[in-house]
């Protein structure tokens, strides 16, 4: 059952029934970032690394009817939140996948963001705070003593969130092209 995060969205935790709509979000992510790249390479990265170990989590609100298209089909009814009023009008709006990492210093494991994805017109409401707080509590209720992330540093307004949440960088990944 869903459970509200902020008024007007709710939770829904996936299952590996969702890949095909994991990799929808991770082709959307990218290609605001980097909209005349290729990213079939991405199917190959839900294929390797979603699994029962890396779970999602889905933002769903009602879609409202004088709105156009949702942003991804409604889901099924046995999704919907009871207190809605009308069926089958949920839109999927957002998701954060997390994965497992280890600590080169210490060996431990730790969670780790895979993806944060919130459709831009659905942003600065908090979804995102709200999505990264849950999957800390998730990590912290496992065991983890920390969680990670990697943000591209074109990316403002996640850095911003990210900062404004307490993450600090710990390593700098260097790239060079060859």
């Amino acid at each position: 059952m869903p459970a509200e995060l902020i008024p007007g969205y709710w939770l829904r935790s996936g299952s590996g029934l969702d890949r095909a709509k994991l990799l929808k979000f991770l082709h959307r992510t990218y290609a605001e970032l980097y909209p005349d790249r290729e990213l079939g390479h991405l199917a190959q990265t839900v294929e390797h690394y979603f699994s029962k170990q890396t779970p999602v989590w889905w933002v769903e609100c009602q879609k409202n009817s004088s709105e156009g298209e949702e942003i991804f089909p409604a889901l099924p009814s046995q999704h919907l939140n009871p207190k809605s009023q009308v069926q089958n009008l949920n839109s999927v709006v957002g998701c954060l996948w997390l994965g497992n990492a280890i600590d080169q210093t210490t060996g431990s494991r730790h969670a780790h963001i895979f993806l944060l994805y919130i459709a831009p017109e659905h942003r600065r409401r908090g979804l995102g705070a709200a999505l990264v707080i849950h999957a800390e509590n998730w990590a912290r209720l496992r065991g983890d003593m920390q969680i990670g992330l990697q943000v591209f540093l074109s990316n403002q307004p996640a850095m911003n969130l990210y900062q404004k949440l307490g993450y600090q960088s710990h390593s700098v990944w260097m790239v060079k092209s060859l």
